[in-house]
């Protein structure tokens, strides 16, 4: 008879920890509190129109790469996967003057010193030090506490230049970079994408792996990607029960015996897997004595370790409307939550067909919230949450209408979301739709997957890593079970 592994949370950690479980021959449940897989990977429809949730660029898509093995071991990719034929990261307007960050860095370098003549030294560094970004790839072989000498030699050759872009750009935040140029234009293209606490270099990491094909959009949209994962799990063998929230981890001894259901269900298991924001598990599924010592240590300190989520608003507006799938704009001050912001994005969802209908296409904007946005937001009665939330819709579109006068009277609200959105529907800690922000303040955050004092509890999760997100979910699941395998001494090879 096999050993039973019991995931929870159905979102990518989850299911992809379920997956190896059935590779490595086990028997594998998913409980998952909500109707639908992907936990933060996906999308929902209003007015008959697709919106997404989650994926702007998925790294993992450069075929070769130890994490593109994993997402075609999940089910998530294959080979045939079709992706957005898109050409650019990102563009930003300022002052009248449009800049791009283009895949193609020599046109990215010659369209930035030509709109800012001034920073030529300094945009000529930048674009180097991307070039250099590209050999920083997800290492999605083995879990770190695993690795021997040989790992580190590996990777060590094969990026050898990286080391300079954290020595250069890993003490520093992004608006402290920003400064290094003098024109507005170069300071707000530096700053617009990430919340301007980053430490820089995730910023010249993120353009690098669009630049280097390794951070692709698979058409389809990010609900389907968690379906094609759900499909692999259940093909081989695993069962998932879904609207089961799981109220506690029932311990005995040191070991964990199983869970108990909302409902008072309770099932036996060998081993646990959860796979949920770390905030919910230690403070209501274990004992907060069992929370590791650097999660304490980062919930002490939110300047240092904040955390990340947004206000995001969605419309229906022309297909017709091509002005670059994500360009940041100047707008009139707006406050969401308990901040001021004069920048802003429209994304255009027209790439795909998914998001076009009757000849409209979906286009979303998301204002950056932090810890203390997500305190205003909560603090706030149903109704007081409400009217801001309505307001501020409005706020929004009389600005998308302020920047691209052709969309004035097109556009169609289709939905609005808060950091309370998340926190309802995922359990997120403060909203928070990634793990901890990378700040120069706060050391990176990094569970080793196993708890002192429970034999059989491995943790998964997005959570477990900074600055979290898709990549760090779906290694994490397979990280999960090859720590069980080498507790039971077998090939972690799976």
């Amino acid at each position: 008879m096999n050993k039973k592994a019991i995931v929870i949370g159905g979102g990518i950690a989850g299911l992809s920890a379920g997956i190896y479980a059935l590779y490595a021959g086990f028997d594998a449940v998913i409980y998952e509190k909500n109707a639908i897989p992907g936990g933060e990977c996906i999308g929902w429809n209003r007015k008959g129109y697709h919106i997404d949730n989650c994926i702007h660029w998925l790294t993992g898509t450069k075929k070769g790469t130890a994490l593109y093995e994993v997402w075609k071991k999940v089910g998530a990719l294959s080979d045939d996967t079709e992706y957005a034929k898109l050409d650019s990261f990102y563009s930003v307007i300022c002052d009248g003057k449009t800049v791009t960050l283009w895949n193609d860095l020599e046109r990215t370098q010659k369209e930035l010193i030509e709109a800012a003549p001034e920073d030529e030294e300094e945009i000529r560094k930048f674009i180097q030090y991307v070039e250099y970004s590209k050999q920083c790839l997800f290492p999605a072989e083995k879990p770190m506490d695993m690795w021997g000498l040989k790992d580190y030699i590996t990777i060590g050759q094969t990026m050898m230049d990286f080391p300079k872009v954290t020595k250069e750009f890993g003490s520093i935040s992004l608006e402290e970079y920003s400064h290094r140029f003098k024109s507005p234009i170069m300071q707000k293209l530096v700053c617009d994408y990430l919340p301007k606490s980053y430490c820089a270099y995730s910023f010249l990491v993120s353009y690098a792996t669009m630049v280097d094909g390794n951070g692709k959009i698979p058409m389809g949209a990010s609900l389907q990607m968690s379906l094609r994962m759900e499909r692999r799990f259940r093909e081989l063998g695993g069962k998932i029960v879904y609207n089961a929230s799981v109220e506690e981890i029932v311990l005995e001894k040191g070991y964990a015996t199983g869970i108990r259901l909302a409902g008072g269900e309770f099932a036996e298991a060998d081993y646990v897997i959860p796979t949920l924001d770390v905030y919910p598990l230690f403070h209501k599924l274990l004992p907060e004595k069992y929370m590791p010592a650097e999660l304490k240590q980062a919930y002490a300190a939110p300047k240092a370790y904040p955390s990340t989520s947004g206000f995001q608003v969605a419309f229906a507006a022309s297909e017709k409307f091509d002005r670059g799938e994500t360009i940041f704009i100047d707008i009139d001050p707006i406050k969401v939550g308990s901040r001021s912001f004069d920048r802003m994005y429209v994304k255009a969802y027209g790439y795909d067909p998914i998001f076009v209908k009757d000849g409209k296409q979906v286009i979303q904007t998301c204002i950056t919230q932090l810890d203390e946005d997500y305190e205003y937001w909560k603090s706030l009665s149903k109704e007081e949450y409400d009217i801001m939330k309505n307001k501020l819709v409005a706020e929004v579109e009389r600005r998308i209408e302020e920047a691209f006068p052709e969309l004035k009277g097109d556009l169609e609200f289709l939905d609005a979301w808060t950091p309370l959105t998340y926190e309802r529907y995922c359990n997120a800690y403060h909203g928070s739709y990634m793990s901890f922000i990378t700040t120069p303040q706060g050391k990176s955050v990094r569970l080793k997957g196993k708890l002192k004092g429970i034999r059989n509890i491995y943790l998964a999760g997005q959570w477990t890593s900074s600055p979290g997100g898709l990549p760090v979910a779906v290694a994490s699941g397979k990280f999960a079970i090859q720590r069980i395998l080498k507790s039971e001494k077998r090939s972690i090879d799976i």
